[in-house]
Formats: structure tokens, C-alpha cells, sequence
């Protein structure tokens, strides 16, 4: 599963930095060199500017000229192109998950990043599990389907429902 056209996350759109559309990058997780293709938002755009340290990225966006854009976009996921080979046996690029059916839950319709784990929400009512080794048994990404451990999740191992409880 290696190969190039595989999104991975880059970080998120942080604080406004000067007025130029420039902006602190949360969570960093990819280098955002000048040049590098990210989406954001759902658009994609281009690192015309890279500043700031590995730590503690700042960058400016094709697209994004000012405060109140990077504002409209704070918090929001930056996705870059990557290789599946920088990931471990058992991750995944959320791009991979979304969309996968998870029995009796409906599907995956995205990745939440929380402090301490992934969250894969599904469903209508947008019910939280929680992406865990206790929680999550396997992952088919080809055939989209993700197994979880019922009796882990305190589900009744016959019943449907939508919403988890927290």
C-alpha cells in the first residue's frame, strides 16, 4: 500500500500570524516546504511561505490573504500528499477510513483528532469511537469495512444503534 497520491495529515490551521494570510501550524506532522501541495477545506492550495521552526511551523497558503481567511479556516485539517510507507503496520491516512462500514454503526464519515486518540465518527447521529487497539479489532481499507469489539465498546454484540453513549 505504498505509493505516491496518498493523503496524510500535515497538521491544522493554527493562529493568525501579521496580516498577510500567514498562520501557525498546530500539530505539525510534515515538513510544508515552500512548494508542497496540501488541502485544506476541502481545496487544495500551495506553501508559498515556510517559516518558523520543525516545532512551531508558519506558513502562508495560495489562496489565503488575510486574517479573517485563516481565521475562517482555524482548526481546520492540512492534508499533504505523502507515502503510505512513513505510516506503521497498524495506521492508517484518514482519507483511507472515511467512507469504510463499521456493522450495526453505519459508516465512517470522518476522523476526529482528539488529545488523546483518533475518533472515527459514524453514522447518522455522528456516534464517537473511539480509534484504539482495545476498540478496534481490524481494518479492511480495501474491502471498507472496520471490525470493532462490541463488549469493549458496551454494545450488546446483536443490537444496531446510532449513538454511543458517553
Amino acid at each position: 500500500m505504498t505509493g505516491s497520491g496518498r493523503q496524510l495529515p500535515a497538521g491544522r490551521v493554527g493562529s493568525p500570524h501579521g496580516l498577510d494570510g500567514s498562520f501557525n501550524v498546530e500539530r505539525p506532522a510534515h515538513e510544508l516546504a515552500e512548494g508542497t501541495t496540501v488541502t485544506v477545506a476541502g481545496r487544495e492550495a500551495v506553501v508559498e511561505r515556510r517559516a518558523g521552526t520543525d516545532a512551531r511551523p508558519l506558513v502562508r497558503l495560495s489562496g489565503i490573504t488575510d486574517r479573517d481567511a485563516v481565521q475562517a479556516l482555524r482548526g481546520e485539517a492540512l492534508i499533504a500528499a505523502g507515502d503510505r510507507g512513513a505510516l506503521a503496520e497498524d495506521e492508517w491516512p484518514a482519507a483511507d477510513l472515511v467512507g469504510c462500514t463499521i456493522q450495526g454503526l453505519g459508516e465512517v464519515r470522518r476522523v476526529v483528532e482528539a488529545p488523546s486518540c483518533d475518533l472515527l465518527e459514524v453514522g447518522d447521529e455522528g456516534a464517537l469511537v473511539p480509534f484504539v487497539s482495545d476498540a478496534i479489532k481490524r481494518v479492511d481499507v480495501q474491502a471498507r469495512v472496520i471490525e470493532v469489539d462490541r463488549e469493549f465498546l458496551g454494545l450488546d454484540p446483536g443490537r444496531t444503534i446510532d449513538r454511543l453513549d458517553a
